[in-house]
């Protein structure tokens, strides 16, 4: 059986992934690596919900115990226009690090259940950083089951977060612009 280490954002996005990958003959486990979530009340919460939803598929999950904000922060500042593309490479980056430390096959992530990101920057991210590091990286798009991910999640009771993670999608998910814009500012 091949072993995928894959990446998980949150609970809900590995809902649909996760069956799926299993159901093509992959032995999965997790790894929750976010240092783009913000605040750290977020990154707890989104957390907790994939230990929730792991404890109940039976998903062995590596939890990185160094969050640490300010290294998605630093790269991005003054490249905020390139964010997303810096966070997609300092997540997919340490998987692949983590996949070829622990002996898998290949890796992959649940990016790719959401609408709302760039699949083909996650791609092309992940297939770089899979060639840096030995370990191919699977991409799926998982686009048709992201209604099916809210359904689960939303069954099984699962934390689901108003915004992408960080600090810039939660002033854009609040309106943030528009308001300082509405005020003169």
């Amino acid at each position: 059986m091949t072993r995928m280490l894959l990446h998980i954002c949150c609970g809900p996005c590995a809902t649909y992934p996760v069956p799926e990958l299993r159901d093509q003959g992959y032995e999965l486990s997790g790894y929750y690596y976010n240092p783009n979530i913000h605040p750290y009340s977020e990154y707890l919460k989104r957390r907790e919900a994939l230990q929730q939803y792991a404890a109940t598929v039976d998903l062995p999950v590596i939890y990185d115990q160094a969050h640490d904000p300010s290294l998605y922060l630093r790269a991005v500042s003054f490249r905020e226009s390139q964010r997303c593309s810096i966070c997609y490479q300092l997540r997919l980056e340490q998987a692949a690090r983590v996949a070829r430390h622990g002996g898998y096959d290949c890796f992959s992530t649940t990016l790719l259940v959401s609408k709302m990101q760039k699949h083909d920057l996650i791609k092309q991210m992940g297939e770089a950083a899979g060639e840096r590091y030995g370990v191919p990286f699977v991409y799926r798009d998982f686009r048709e089951g992201f209604a099916e991910s809210g359904v689960i999640s939303r069954s099984l009771g699962l934390y689901r977060q108003p915004y992408c993670g960080c600090i810039y999608s939660e002033f854009e998910r609040y309106g943030g612009a528009k308001r300082l814009k509405q005020a003169g500012g």
